[in-house]
């Protein structure tokens, strides 16, 4: 009787250990992360879990029972039946509530299978319609790039014109102020060619308009407020004169070009035409307060500047202040442009300056870099990190890219 129990027992524990596995496997399905189909089908493991769930889920208590041979077979098969209706009365609700239970899990196993099915076509239907975005959003971005490429030529084109137009209207304007000069019988004149350059045409082209000069030289208003008369020293188009004047500073200016002369007298502004060195020899002693110089220096060969520079400091009053801005020879971008002009007679290093500003009699002599190209015209730094990269970048930006100009500033 022992034995006959236990196999009752087993055959009714067979029945539940197969639900339970059977619930732990559709389990396992449910959280396990969906896989791509393949070759365009279904998983082929999930068909086979839902075909086997479908297969055990139903639960019975009257499940067959197997007679063995012999005479043990004999006697036990009827005490198993007897024992299966005995047990009925108690494992039956256990069954009909794991066949509920286990219908419950396959409908919410299969709503969850359409769920991921529904989510796995949005999901495409997604990547499908951002693709066509992003291939939209590029040919739109290529577009953009285009029409930027357009308008950034066409704003060149028309800073070129409107540069062109400050040229013409400055070269005007010096027609209209130079002075009449008698014309010869026609019959008898003739023709001559310049022996010199049109130097206030070739200034116009290739330093700037007036404005953008005097944009640049009003750092240098600070320094002449307390020195007091001004002389600028081959003052070109009477620039910074015209800052001196609506500062309230007293200056004039001296040129050895008649147009420019004509063009600042035009202006109101005192200027004289004459040799720079003979002007300042007819100066009394410490008459001048400051002497400004802006690209004037290079022009001169080794001798008359030697002697610009004794005369200068011989007409400032003592502490009186000397500026001279020249082009900065350290630098390529500056160096590249020097000899465009053919009036230059050589660059001045700013060590060669200051010694010779120095050797003229000059003290408290310092030197200030100008014009620093912008950052988008220099070397850029590599990621941070590599600070030996980065220091050998900046050391290619000062040989390469450095301040344009540079000033010499001195004390009499």
């Amino acid at each position: 009787m022992p034995g006959e129990a236990s196999e009752k027992r087993s055959s009714a524990g067979i029945s539940s250990a197969d639900a339970s596995a059977v619930f732990e496997r559709l389990k396992d399905e449910v959280r396990r992360p969906p896989e791509a189909p393949r070759n365009g089908g279904r998983d082929r493991s999930g068909l086979t879990a839902r075909s086997d769930a479908e297969r055990l889920w139903s639960v019975a208590v009257d499940r067959p029972i197997q007679r063995r041979p012999g005479v043990r077979g004999a006697l036990v098969y009827p005490l198993k039946r007897v024992l299966r209706k005995l047990m009925s009365w108690y494992v039956g609700p256990f069954a009909a509530e794991q066949r509920s239970f286990n219908a419950a899990v396959l409908r919410v196993a299969d709503e969850l299978s359409v769920r991921l099915d529904e989510l796995r076509a949005d999901l495409e239907h997604e990547a499908a319609e951002r693709l066509v975005l992003e291939t939209a959003l590029a040919d739109l971005q290529s577009r953009v790039d285009v029409h930027a490429a357009a308008f950034a030529e066409a704003e060149d084109r028309d800073s070129a014109a409107a540069r062109l137009l400050e040229e013409l209207q400055e070269r005007f304007v010096r027609l209209e102020r130079r002075p009449q000069v008698a014309v010869a019988d026609a019959s008898t004149s003739t023709v001559a060619a310049p022996a010199e350059p049109d130097y206030f045409a070739f200034e116009a082209r290739m330093r700037g308009s007036t404005a953008e000069i005097r944009t640049r030289q009003a750092d240098y208003l600070d320094d002449f407020r307390d020195c007091a008369p001004v002389l600028d020293i081959g003052c070109g188009r009477g620039e910074f004169l015209q800052l001196l004047r609506d500062a309230g500073i007293e200056a004039r200016g001296v040129d050895s070009d008649p147009d420019m002369v004509a063009f600042c007298r035009g202006a109101g502004l005192d200027v004289a035409e004459s040799d720079a060195t003979a002007y300042l020899h007819g100066l009394p002693d410490g008459e001048l307060g400051g002497v400004f110089c802006a690209h004037v220096l290079e022009h001169f060969a080794p001798g008359p500047l030697l002697q610009l520079l004794d005369v200068a400091g011989a007409k400032l009053r003592s502490g009186g202040l000397f500026v001279a801005e020249t082009p900065n020879p350290r630098t390529l971008v500056a160096l590249s442009t020097f000899f465009a002009d053919l009036t230059h007679a050589q660059p001045l290093h700013p060590e060669t300056l200051s010694f010779l500003v120095r050797q003229a009699g000059f003290r408290d002599v310092h030197v200030r870099y100008l014009n620093e190209p912008p950052p988008e015209g220099r070397l850029r730094h590599l990621p941070p990190g590599d600070e030996a990269a980065n220091a050998n970048v900046d050391r290619l930006n000062e040989v390469l890219f450095g301040p344009q100009d540079y000033a010499v500033l001195a004390r009499a």
